[in-house]
């Protein structure tokens, strides 16, 4: 017998703030039947095609500072490069905390990022990417 994941909850500050957010820069979209909406203290977003969940939940106290999350995400860009992922996230209000690019040498590296509320999570090189260095 095994387990699967059903789905990923993020505590979140404003759930709703955070889903729309994370909905833009994944691709992900409302559950069909469940729109999520300002006030709501649960927000469950889908990738298009229902295989991956992610539920944002209200807490009652923020990250608190010096203390790193529990977990982040990793993610690659679905099309184009790292650095034009970069920007585009940078443009919904992403922020840098650090520059790893070229840190293995040139073409290699990542970038950590935090989302709207302080969350960490970092942008790796595209599989076209990798597949040329």
């Amino acid at each position: 017998m095994t387990s699967f994941i059903s789905h990923t909850t993020v505590n979140a500050v404003d759930a709703y703030k955070q889903s729309e957010w994370w909905k833009q820069v994944l691709g992900y979209e409302d559950m069909p039947g469940d729109p999520n909406l300002p006030g709501h203290e649960e927000c469950m977003i889908r990738k298009p095609d229902g295989s991956h969940h992610l539920l944002f939940i209200d807490v009652d106290n923020a990250k608190p500072d010096g203390v790193r999350n529990r977990i982040h995400f990793d993610l690659r860009p679905a099309e184009g490069s790292r650095d034009e992922e970069l920007e585009r996230l940078l443009g919904l209000g992403a922020s840098v905390v650090d520059d790893l690019r070229g840190k293995y040498g040139p073409g290699t590296g990542w970038v950590v990022l935090a989302d709207p509320e302080g969350n960490e999570f970092c942008i790796l090189r595209s599989e076209a990417e990798l597949e040329t260095s």
